[in-house]
């Protein structure tokens, strides 16, 4: 059920996105699957090139990580937006070479503003890091920019 909204259309990949576009060749590539209404779970692998200190993955790319869960989050409800404020905890360090779960959610929705949570756990599920954040939803031009070009049909791609 990869990347698919509302389980009906299923999102492109052939774009920049630093968390899940395949043509950015320095990206994390991250393949989030539907789990529900506005719920969105990805596993990965981090790499040698996502570390900071040795052998723990760089502050940057977790918190990357969880921005992308909860905009996905987002897009599985069905609302296009993007985050106003963000706040990430390390519970635990992440580290290189360890299967990771990363999972969001939207969790609360008023007027243009919609909440999310986000959290990174280990294979034996112990809780790495987590995050909250507040996105705005776009215009409907914008939303609709967006649809045409994630959800449209590779040779509609601008």
């Amino acid at each position: 059920n990869e990347g698919v909204e509302d389980g009906r259309e299923t999102v492109r990949r052939d774009h920049g996105c630093f968390g899940c576009g395949e043509d950015n060749p320095c990206g994390l590539r991250l393949r989030f699957e539907t789990t529900g209404p506005g719920a969105v779970e990805a596993r990965f692998v981090p790499r040698r090139q996502d570390e900071g200190f040795f052998g723990v993955v760089h502050g940057g790319i977790v918190t990357a990580m969880l921005d992308e869960a909860m905009a996905w989050a987002t897009f599985a409800a069905d609302i296009r937006a993007m985050t106003a404020k963000i706040e990430v905890r390390f519970r635990r360090p992440v580290r290189v070479g360890d299967e990771l779960r990363i999972v969001g959610r939207v969790v609360g929705a008023r007027g243009r503003l919609v909440e999310a949570a986000a959290e990174i756990r280990s294979a034996d599920d112990a809780l790495l890091a987590e995050a909250t954040a507040s996105f705005v939803a776009v215009d409907a031009a914008q939303a609709q920019a967006w649809r045409e070009r994630y959800l449209g049909s590779a040779s509609d791609a601008g």
